[in-house]
């Protein structure tokens, strides 16, 4: 059953019955194939009431996305393929959505950095001196 879901992160696996899919035609280029073929896929996922999400991941969710997600893709002329395409988009989509960032630890610059700071600014502040007219002390 494994192949029934999409895995989102290490924890969080989204069973393909839960997506609504939709294929309609694609517009654009292509000829007759475009007008007639529905090869466009229109991904929705409603996060709002899916059993798959916990109550964290489903608030963090909200909060970024939206109630749905949705995803539409027309980028090939192969109906499979734009399925494909729709589906990385939408776990690339969760993923993002439920990444969190590594609090930040505050650091201090070391002894040296601090030094090699001030050593600059009194190398800039010395050419800076140098540049001006002569006899024009202050």
């Amino acid at each position: 059953m494994a192949d029934t879901d999409l895995r989102v992160t290490s924890t969080l696996r989204i069973p393909r019955a839960e997506l609504l899919v939709r294929f309609t035609a694609s517009g654009g280029p292509g000829g007759q194939h475009a007008n007639k073929a529905a090869t466009r896929v229109e991904l929705t996922f409603d996060a709002e009431s899916s059993p798959s999400l916990s109550e964290g991941q489903r608030n963090r969710i909200l909060d970024r996305i939206g109630p749905v997600v949705r995803v539409v893709v027309d980028d090939e002329r192969s109906q499979s393929r734009n399925r494909e395409l729709a589906e990385q988009r939408f776990v690339a989509r969760l993923a993002s959505a439920l990444h969190v960032d590594p609090p930040r630890r505050a650091t201090r610059p070391s002894r040296g950095a601090k030094q090699r700071r001030l050593d600059e600014k009194k190398r800039r502040s010395e050419t800076k001196v140098n540049r001006r007219r002569p006899g024009h002390d202050t």
